[in-house]
């Protein structure tokens, strides 16, 4: 899949109407549970889409929701008073559409595998006008490691622009580790990536990833629903990778992106982001990563 290609689909089919003679419809039920069983195999990803998120550590995805789905779920956060927490999902029930949506299930299912599943824990990121926003940060532990069990599904229901403090993203950082001290004192990084994006996109990232809060210098709320999404097997344990595997081209695709040089990168510091983005590969492969090699004097 080329770097800057997106991921869509259909909208999915609209809300039922009005139950016939009463002019409105029943209360929402509670969402259901969330299941990546019923993915569809043309929307896994392929080779080169699950490279890039090994390197990056993140991917945007713009899929296609109904009409009016997005602009209702951005009035109703603007028009809530509290912060339910990890209630979200049953406070405004239309997000089992957005994450129900065909093509985020299967960039998940490509990751974690066809039985992952949906975190208890997930917040709803309100961004308010003249508010200075979040520092860096990483939501998992600070450790440096070459797995991927855990991702996160950043969803915006509205446009948002660079004066809306947009989410700031550091690729390549889900394979850092700093203190969150430290980290906290850090400001404008060269490479970082603002999420400035169209309404209804969600960001997968992983879930180590450095990322931080930018201030909010317009008029209105930046919302932003952050869900947690964990694997259940390992590859090895479910017998080869979950994507659009392609055994023959695959592994030059892959080898091919692992050996990009970011700018912001160090030469000591890219070898050893090459030999973990090898490890993930494999593990994702669900293949034994090669013996470790001796400690140098």
């Amino acid at each position: 899949m080329p770097e800057s290609a997106t991921l869509t689909a259909p909208a999915p089919a609209p809300a039922p109407a009005p139950a016939p003679g009463t002019g409105t419809t029943s209360a929402p039920a509670a969402p259901p549970v969330w299941s990546a069983q019923g993915f569809q195999r043309q929307h896994l990803l392929d080779d080169d889409a699950v490279a890039l998120f090994i390197c990056k550590g993140f991917m945007l995805l713009e899929p296609q929701h109904r009409a009016g789905l997005n602009e209702a779920i951005d009035q109703r956060l603007t028009s809530m008073e509290q912060n339910p927490g990890d209630g979200i999902y049953d406070a405004v029930p239309e997000l089992a559409e957005v994450y129900h949506n065909p093509v985020f299930v299967g960039a998940v299912a490509s990751l974690l595998g066809p039985d992952c599943q949906m975190n208890g824990h997930r917040h709803w990121h309100c961004t308010r006008p003249g508010q200075r926003g979040v520092e860096w940060h990483q939501d998992s532990v600070n450790a440096r490691h070459h797995q991927v069990k855990v991702v996160l599904g950043m969803y915006y229901p509205h446009d948002v622009t660079v004066d809306m403090g947009p989410t700031i993203v550091m690729p390549g950082t889900h394979f850092r580790n700093a203190p969150t001290d430290r980290m906290a004192t850090y400001a404008n990084l060269r490479g970082q990536v603002p999420m400035t994006v169209k309404a209804g996109s969600i960001a997968l990232t992983h879930y180590d990833i450095w990322h931080a809060a930018s201030p909010n210098r317009s008029g209105r709320p930046r919302h932003m629903l952050k869900f947690l999404f964990s694997r259940k097997t390992s590859a090895k344990e479910r017998g080869g990778p979950a994507w659009n595997h392609d055994a023959a081209k695959g592994p030059g695709i892959a080898s091919q992106r692992f050996h990009e040089w970011p700018p912001f990168c160090g030469q000591s510091d890219h070898y050893k982001q090459i030999g973990l983005r090898n490890e993930c590969w494999r593990e994702l492969m669900g293949k034994p990563l090669p013996p470790a090699k001796p400690a140098m004097d």
